[in-house]
C-alpha cells in the first residue's frame, strides 16, 4: 500500500474502503494520517513517553475492533474522542489502584465500610434526583438529553431519529443542560432545608 494515490484518499474513503474489504491497511493509512496527534493527546494526558506509546497501539487496536460497530461521520473527531476516553480510562484506573492502596493503608476496614456506604447513599441520592429532574424537563429536552448523554448519539443521529433539525437538537441539549442542572440545585437547596 504504498501508492501515493492512496494518500489522496479522504478519511471518509478510506473508511468506505476498509467496511468493503475488511483490509486493515486501509485503517493502517487513516492511523499514520493521525497518529503523531494521538501521542501528543496521551502525552498531554498521561505525562509519560511510554504510556503514551502503549496508549497509542491500544487505541490503534481498539479501533480495528470497534469500527465496525460505529457509523462514523468524521474520522477525526471520533478517534479524538476514542483517545481522550481511553486515556482519562487510564488514568481513574490509575487513581483508583493509588485511592485502593492509600485507603488499605491507612483507613480501617469499618471505617472504609462506613465511607462507601455513605458514598453510596449519596449516589443514589443524586440518580434519584436526576430522574425527577429529568422528568421535569420539555419531552423535547428529555428525549435530546438522554440520546447525546446516555446514548451516547451525535447530533445528527438525534436529528435523523427524531425529525428535528439539528439546531433544534443543539438548542433542546443545551436548554435540556441548564434546566437540568438548575433544578438539581434546586432540589439540592430543599434537602438541606
Amino acid at each position: 500500500m504504498t501508492n501515493p494515490d492512496i494518500q489522496q484518499l479522504t478519511d471518509q474513503e478510506l473508511l468506505q474502503r476498509f467496511k468493503a474489504d475488511n483490509n486493515s491497511d486501509w485503517i493502517g493509512v487513516l492511523f499514520d494520517r493521525y497518529a503523531l496527534l494521538l501521542l501528543g493527546m496521551c502525552m498531554k494526558y498521561l505525562k509519560n513517553e511510554e504510556d503514551a506509546r502503549d496508549a497509542v497501539q491500544q487505541i490503534f487496536l481498539k479501533m480495528l475492533s470497534d469500527i465496525n460497530k460505529h457509523e462514523i461521520q468524521y474520522f477525526r473527531a471520533w478517534i479524538y474522542q476514542v483517545t481522550k476516553n481511553y486515556c482519562l480510562m487510564q488514568l481513574r484506573q490509575k487513581h483508583m489502584k493509588y485511592k485502593e492502596e492509600i485507603s488499605d493503608k491507612h483507613i480501617g476496614g469499618m471505617a472504609a465500610d462506613q465511607e462507601d456506604k455513605q458514598v453510596y447513599q449519596e449516589k443514589d441520592i443524586l440518580l434519584e434526583n436526576m430522574g425527577q429532574a429529568m422528568n421535569q424537563l420539555s419531552p423535547e429536552q428529555k428525549i435530546c438529553v438522554e440520546l447525546f448523554y446516555l446514548q451516547k448519539k451525535s447530533y445528527q443521529e438525534i436529528a435523523d431519529q427524531t425529525g428535528y433539525s439539528l439546531l433544534q437538537v443543539k438548542s433542546y441539549i443545551q436548554n435540556g443542560k441548564r434546566n437540568l442542572k438548575l433544578l438539581l440545585e434546586k432540589q439540592q437547596r430543599a434537602n438541606k432545608s
